[in-house]
């Protein structure tokens, strides 16, 4: 293997400075390369820093075959990844920096003081003292006739030469934070397989409130409820009402599956459960009981507690007649459908799905379009939910683009 004095000869360009792009900067810094990191924010992390208001989730401590599971269709390749660098690892790993972490109640882990940038305030120091350097609003443009890299500043343009090259550009969501897709297009231009970018843990919209519907209820959580799709096990938690339909983590636990089936026929229905805590049989029994001259609104509100924004649900999208029949209402309130048709944009989505395809890397995430150029992070075509899930394979991939051009740089001879 070659020594970090022969390393320390070798260069490497790290384009983006989110958790993957500062994990390949750690990876190949610590061995003894030159690494500069460019990003085109005026600092680095920003959507990291985002994703901890309101409390940091860093991973998730259940246990690796539920975890990995999490991935769907990409649980295999995600698992390559997770193999050296796991929950438990990434938990020891924020520990070195002097971070102590802790297991909520849902198995969800944070940092003791639940913040974001105590942690990356300590990595920042230590990428530093290791000799990363970081140059912020320098955006990536691409490569030149001559392979080098194309970087535009504030004070000019730049070209900048590497012996390897870890591209960590982010989504396609939250542009404002950096994460805008542009890259797509300079990858295609090089024969890179990149499959379209589309919303994740994102928001839908339905085909009309009515105007009193929308009127009252935007911007209102609807709980307890539940929520299923096809014959899907019902996730019970809670959403919000939105002016052109639905958000919030019920939905976006769904997000992946409803998204796919509106693109396969156009809209996606699932079904919702009003009472996730009474059966069929006890709400019918319930509305079976003499109303007197109490209205149906209150009928329901006194026999169920069903009111407010759930009672709205009920009569939005079910028919006049339903409300004639106990057995049908009582139907209705267990499994009341609720139609969306398309995902709110890409930009306000948590994340993307979509991204550099695995069949264009080799296993250690090189493109094989491009020797010497690897990718990580949220630019790689795959998805998971909220819940660490991101966090961990960003992290993960990182290490594993870093270590792939660590051993690119090893085993070619320097110039």
């Amino acid at each position: 293997m070659t020594d970090n004095s022969t390393l320390a000869s070798r260069s490497a360009v790290i384009i983006g400075g989110g958790p993957a792009g500062l994990m390949a900067a750690e990876v190949l810094g610590a061995a003894g390369v030159r690494v500069d990191l460019y990003d085109g924010m005026p600092s680095v992390g920003r959507k990291f820093l985002l994703a901890g208001v309101g409390g940091m989730n860093i991973t998730h401590s259940e246990p690796r075959e539920p975890f990995i599971a999490r991935y769907g269709s990409r649980s295999r390749e995600i698992a390559a990844l997770l193999e050296d660098f796991d929950s438990q690892a990434l938990r020891e790993w924020i520990h070195g920096l002097g971070i102590e972490t802790f297991v909520g109640s849902s198995g969800r882990v944070f940092p003791t003081d639940m913040k974001a940038a105590p942690l990356l305030r300590a990595w920042l120091k230590r990428l530093r003292e290791s000799g990363v350097v970081i140059h912020t609003r320098h955006r990536w443009q691409g490569w030149n006739a001559d392979g080098s890299l194309r970087i535009t500043t504030p004070e000019g343009a730049l070209t900048v030469q590497a012996d390897v090259v870890v591209l960590a550009l982010g989504g396609g969501s939250w542009q404002r934070l950096g994460s805008d897709g542009a890259w797509v297009p300079l990858l295609q231009e090089r024969g890179v397989e990149v499959a379209a970018l589309q919303p994740a843990n994102c928001g839908f919209e339905v085909a009309g409130w009515s105007e009193f519907f929308r009127d009252k209820f935007a911007g209102a959580p609807v709980k307890p409820v539940a929520i299923r799709l096809d014959d899907e096990p019902a996730r019970q938690g809670e959403f919000v009402i939105t002016a052109g339909g639905v958000e919030g983590s019920l939905i976006y636990a769904l997000s992946s599956a409803v998204r796919e089936r509106i693109n396969a026929t156009g809209s996606a229905t699932t079904h919702l459960d009003l009472l996730p805590n009474r059966s069929q049989e006890q709400i019918a029994r319930a509305l079976a009981q003499p109303r007197g001259s109490k209205s149906m609104a209150n009928h329901l509100r006194s026999r169920l507690g069903l009111d407010g924004v759930r009672a709205g649900l009920l009569r939005e999208l079910s028919t006049a007649d339903t409300y004639n029949d106990p057995a049908r209402l009582a139907a209705a309130i267990k499994s009341l459908p609720l139609t969306v048709i398309r995902p709110r944009p890409l930009d306000e989505a948590i994340s993307s799905a979509g991204g550099v395809t695995f069949a264009a890397m080799d296993e250690r995430l090189m493109l094989k379009a491009l020797p010497g150029v690897f990718c990580a992070g949220e630019m790689l075509d795959w998805e998971a939910p909220t819940g660490g899930y991101l966090l961990t394979a960003c992290f993960a991939s990182g290490r594993a683009a870093g270590l792939g051009a660590l051993a690119w740089l090893e085993q070619r001879p320097a110039d």
